[in-house]
């Protein structure tokens, strides 16, 4: 019994040795933060990748590489032989990559290293930047946190105000592999002073490719057409009718919903090939802001009804835009397979165009629940 139990326990062993066979200490590996991808002048590609210093003599907190390689695997090697240890892809923060090498078709084919080699990552965010990539990645600025910190930072707090999209490299692959939608990711640039700022959500048509870009207020609608609006939302509307005092612009209002007080819902129907979607959108809004005067607490009917419209005609160019690029972010194509599957295979490997033809309807009912401590 004694001797089963011996030669169990170095049955186990065994087992977990090759386990530790491909063993990285710590103090041996380069921790690269953010991955980036461009197109060089000559079309080839560009990989960057950023990371921390860990030395106090160091004068700089970061230390920055690029490769120019035909895979990302190539480019690895090249990289390895600018840092000191040895380079590993579990860390990544953030995928960069510029709006140049999004513009090419089938330019995520680029990423098939990452999703087949087990040991990368694929939680990191996704972000478009509107520029070339040497401009953000050489940046440094003195007064903010590694860069990778920052882009996380932006994408995961404007996510959650439904600002922007928060898409990682998983995400990003289901996306590009599902006919019914199509799919989006976080965009930034640099504003006049090279500061980084986030501009929005940018689309891709099913190769992946860039189509389009969102800005802010229109991100927060596409997410209330999609029903994933996150804790708190903000819209500001012109309201029509109401006195202008220049310099200022004093027709305006603000309010806020959130996941709890908004509810979408999408009525599918079909007849030979011919989609139409009801959008009926009930939203309860607290008002933030309002530069007019204007009695909510006796007569809020007429606001609730003039926003109503403000935003109709909102929703309406926003599909509009999206139908004119043949794409769909909103994943009505989702709806079109749940409930209207025989028409949908009929047009599923041209989604887009057959959404850009489709009769889409948004109904919107709005109540103010909340309207400050103020009259």
């Amino acid at each position: 019994m004694k001797r089963l139990l011996t030669i169990l326990i170095f049955a186990c062993l065994s087992a977990l040795l090759p386990g530790c066979a491909d063993r990285l200490d710590m103090e041996d590996a380069s921790i690269p933060l953010t991955l980036g991808l461009d197109l060089g002048a000559d079309n080839e590609p560009i990989m960057y990748s950023t990371f921390p210093v860990f030395n106090k003599s160091a004068k700089k907190k970061t230390q920055e590489t690029y490769a120019r390689a035909q895979t990302m695997r190539q480019s690895r090697a090249e990289q390895d032989a600018h840092s000191a240890g040895v380079f590993s892809g579990r860390n990544y923060q953030v995928f960069l990559v510029s709006k140049r090498m999004v513009e090419q078709e089938d330019w995520f084919q680029m990423l098939d290293v990452i999703f087949r080699d087990s040991k990368n990552t694929v939680s990191d965010r996704v972000i478009m930047f509107d520029g070339p990539l040497d401009e953000i990645i050489y940046l440094n600025p003195k007064d903010q946190p590694l860069l990778p910190i920052l882009l996380r930072g932006m994408v995961d707090t404007k996510s959650s105000k439904s600002e922007t999209v928060n898409t990682n490299l998983q995400e990003l692959h289901r996306q590009i592999y599902e006919l019914g939608l199509t799919p989006a990711i976080s965009e930034v640039g640099l504003d006049s002073k090279k500061k980084i700022r986030l501009n929005g959500t940018a689309l891709l048509n099913h190769k992946g490719k860039y189509v389009a870009s969102l800005n802010a207020e229109e991100t927060v609608l596409l997410r209330i057409l999609q029903n994933k609006v996150k804790k708190s939302a903000s819209i500001t509307l012109s309201i029509p009718g109401k006195a202008k005092h220049s310099p200022f612009e004093t027709d305006k209002v603000t309010f806020s919903t959130d996941q709890t007080r908004t509810k979408t819902k999408t009525v599918t129907s079909a007849n030979a090939g011919q989609f139409r979607f009801d959008i009926d959108i009930i939203m309860k809004i607290s008002l933030y802001e309002m530069l007019f005067p204007h009695d909510v607490e006796n007569n809020s009917t007429e606001l609730e009804q003039k926003i109503s419209e403000q935003l109709k005609k909102q929703f309406d160019s926003l599909i509009k835009k999206i139908q004119q690029q043949a794409i769909d972010p909103i994943g009505l194509g989702l709806h079109a397979r749940a409930f209207e599957y025989d028409e949908y295979k009929a047009v599923k490997k041209d989604w887009g165009k057959a959404l850009a033809n489709a009769d889409i309807r948004v109904t919107i009912k709005t109540t103010i629940d909340a309207m400050g401590p103020i009259k």
